[in-house]
């Protein structure tokens, strides 16, 4: 064992182990700084509170900003096939007769085009981009209407909340920029973030959040969800089996969307 590290050199060593993982456990941690767990742990909340991380069941994750809303396309561009398999599962959970409120973004496009053809039921969205997409989409479809945002191909404003005052679903599938357990789910947009929070409180059922693992610790500008509202989360097998079980003690099902798998 060599000469203990000063506190300033272990947090250097932390945050250049999270630079590369996104996430560490606290075990991993005391053997790479071969030190005690509790003075892990101290240093841990020492860098939380400088918001550089955020502490978790057994560990912690690199705390991500995302500030700027990016062009439709360019998002598209990251983990394509993620989101086709995510989309994929989550339509697989809308049943018949439900009235579904989905919104922007790229996953949320994935599921609307995954949902079957010839099902019996209604989907209410401000995605204009799923309109391009599917064409004819052979079950009851509506756009919330508003104002046109061209970066997220997305309606919003006065227009789209109040048409979804017109309505209660029984579920909502929403696609987020950000999900962490302090921060909860959040979107770069207020705009969206408006007409994400108003599908939530028009929802008397099942919050369905659709996002790729390197959503999980991201925090964007507009909160639109605590964890304790989510039921459950769609994702993919790239997502960290202990951010699983940090979902889990907070009541929230992980679906794994490539293999199928519920962790419950």
């Amino acid at each position: 064992m060599g000469k203990p590290l000063i506190p300033a050199q272990r947090r250097e060593r932390i945050q250049e182990f999270l630079a590369i993982h996104q996430i560490a456990r606290t075990a991993d941690l005391c053997n790479l700084l071969e030190t005690s767990e509790a003075t892990v742990r101290r240093d841990l909340e020492w860098l939380e509170q400088k918001g550089i991380l955020e502490r978790t069941h057994g560990g912690a994750i690199l705390s991500q900003r995302v500030i700027f809303e990016q062009e439709y396309q360019q998002r598209a561009q990251h983990y394509p096939e993620q989101k086709k398999l995510i989309g994929e599962f989550a339509a697989s959970l809308i049943e018949e007769g439900d009235i579904v409120f989905i919104n922007s973004g790229t996953t949320a496009t994935q599921v609307l085009q995954h949902i079957r053809r010839d099902s019996r039921i209604t989907v209410f969205t401000n995605n204009v981009s799923a309109v391009m997409d599917i064409g004819d989409p052979g079950f009851h479809y509506y756009l919330t209407g508003g104002e046109f945002q061209s970066r997220s191909n997305s309606l919003s404003g006065r227009f789209a909340l109040d048409n979804l005052n017109l309505v209660y679903a029984n579920k909502v599938i929403l696609g987020v920029d950000g999900i962490s357990l302090k921060h909860g789910c959040t979107v770069p947009s207020n705009a969206e973030a408006e007409v994400v929070r108003r599908m939530i409180d028009r929802t008397k059922g099942q919050v369905i959040i659709v996002a790729d693992h390197s959503k999980w610790g991201a925090v964007s500008n507009f909160p639109v969800a605590n964890i304790d509202e989510i039921d459950k989360f769609v994702t993919d097998e790239g997502f960290s089996l202990s951010a699983i079980e940090d979902l889990k003690e907070q009541s929230v099902v992980t679906l794994l969307a490539r293999n199928a798998s519920e962790v419950a």
